[in-house]
Formats: structure tokens, C-alpha cells, sequence
């Protein structure tokens, strides 16, 4: 009986190819889990009035209920995405979307009046963090996760450029998102200005401020982190009262947005609790 000769590398690429040509494109995956699907599912969660971080709709799909549906997301100050057909598929995992997808907070998001009641009900000056384009899930869970270890107030976010509370945001801040109030805003920058009218002086964090031990913030305070690629925007920079950064000693020129927030909240908290 003649064996079999081994297979060529070729020959198993050649196969290789063939399977997955096989392979229909329709086949289903995994949803996100804070997607909700379909126009009757995200007509539900509108109404519902549960915290919705963006509607994405399909590009020349504005026909039907899909048109009140985006009507009720705009009153709401929900920002519309239109998407490819393709990239809601693959979000959808293949299952009929209708030409929408709605992407479900984790919480309610709260205001900035709420953030600074719950600083006046401790009877303690306001530590409060905002995100200025941070758009990787596991930094903002991590920086949740700093700002409730220090004992911040809330954290501030925005509508737009930015993530939202997604399931894996919830993963990362390893249980803080249900202890620290988070605000969604329109306008980082605007937010700033309302901050500081009300005593609170903002700072960003940036490579060319000043040492953050140097800095006096024992009162009402308000830190700005900047996106992991581009830091703190120019227009955020420029409503800000000062700029802060952390001494560096090695050849990397900056920390992960995450860890200079853990390193900046950590030395905030520490003087708001000097006694």
C-alpha cells in the first residue's frame, strides 16, 4: 500500500484558502453586548429613557421609523453616527439590524451640578477629572478606577471623540463605574468655563507645566487628561488656569494617560486631605 507524501506548505495554504473561501461572510459572531439592534429594540431603549452613548445609523437609511428615531436621539443630545452597511453587520454580528444600532450606557450619567452636590454633601473641597478625547475603553476604566481610589468626586466626559460607558470600560475600572459619578458633556471646554466660574480652578495635564509637587491644589480642583495620541486640545489648554505635569527621569517622554493619572489624582488627594 502506498503512504500518503506529506503536504507541501504550499499545498496547505492552497487548502487553506479554499476552506475559508467556503466560508460564508454571513456566518454569525459575537455582539457587542451594549449594542441594542433593530428599530424596535432602540425605539424601546429611547423611550425607556436609559443613558444612550450614540446612535449609528445606516448611510441613506433615513426613511421610516428610522427618521423619528433620530429625531428623539437628536432632542436628546444623542450623537448620530452614519455608518457603512458593512461595519453595522459586523457590529450586529449579522443579525438584521435595520439599518441601526444603538450603543447602551453601562450607567446613567449624571450632571456637573451633581458632581459638585456630592463634594458640598462630604463637606469637601471638589477633585474632579475630565477626559478630553480619551477613546480606549481599558484608560478610561482605568482612570475611573484612580479617580474613586483618590476619592475625586466624579469625572466628566464627552459626547463626541470620545468612548462612552461600554462593557469593557466597566471591566477595567474592576467596580469603581458603580461608585463614582460620571457626567457626559457637549463641550469640554465650556464645561471648563461653568467650572470656573464656580470657584473650581482647572488644570491640564501636559508635559510642560509645572511640577506637580510644586503645585498648590488644597482647594477646589479640577484635572483635565488629555487622548492617548494627541494630549490635552488646544482650545481645553487654553480654558485652562494652569498646566501640570510630572517630573520624568528615564528616556520615554510620557506615561500612559492612565498612569499619569493615577500619579496626578494620587498627589491631589494627598494635599486635599492634609490636615
Amino acid at each position: 500500500m502506498q503512504k500518503n507524501k506529506p503536504q507541501s506548505r504550499e499545498n496547505i495554504r492552497r487548502e487553506n484558502a479554499m476552506q475559508n473561501s467556503r466560508r460564508t461572510p454571513r456566518d454569525p459572531v459575537p455582539t457587542e453586548s451594549n449594542a441594542v439592534i433593530g428599530r424596535n429594540a432602540v425605539r424601546e431603549l429611547l423611550e425607556g429613557g436609559r443613558a444612550v452613548d450614540k446612535l449609528l445609523v445606516q448611510k441613506g437609511e433615513r426613511t421610516g421609523s428610522i427618521v423619528v428615531l433620530v429625531a428623539q436621539a437628536i432632542e436628546r443630545g444623542i450623537p448620530v453616527v452614519e455608518t457603512e452597511k458593512p461595519k453595522l453587520d459586523a457590529i450586529a454580528g449579522f443579525a438584521p439590524h435595520q439599518g441601526i444600532i444603538a450603543f447602551a450606557a453601562e450607567k446613567d450619567y449624571c450632571t456637573v451640578e451633581d458632581i459638585l452636590t456630592i463634594a458640598k454633601e462630604r463637606g469637601e473641597d471638589p477633585l474632579i477629572v475630565l477626559c478630553d478625547g480619551v477613546t480606549d475603553p481599558y484608560n478610561l476604566g482605568a482612570i475611573i478606577r484612580c479617580a474613586e481610589c483618590c476619592g475625586a468626586h466624579g469625572l466628566i466626559i464627552s459626547k463626541r471623540r470620545a468612548v462612552g460607558l461600554t462593557p469593557l470600560v466597566t471591566k477595567a475600572s474592576a467596580g469603581a463605574l458603580e461608585h463614582l459619578a460620571i457626567a457626559k458633556v457637549a463641550n469640554i471646554a465650556s464645561t471648563i468655563d461653568a467650572l470656573k466660574e464656580k470657584g473650581i480652578w482647572v488644570y491640564a495635564a501636559e508635559a510642560d507645566g509645572t511640577n506637580i509637587y510644586d503645585a498648590d491644589l488644597k482647594g477646589p480642583c479640577a484635572i483635565v487628561m488629555g487622548s492617548e495620541g494627541n494630549g490635552v486640545s488646544q482650545i481645553v489648554r487654553k480654558t485652562c488656569d494652569g498646566v501640570l505635569s510630572i517630573p520624568l527621569y528615564g528616556k520615554i517622554n510620557s506615561f500612559n494617560v492612565s498612569t499619569a493619572a493615577a500619579i496626578l489624582l494620587a498627589e491631589a488627594a494627598r494635599q486635599h486631605h492634609l490636615k
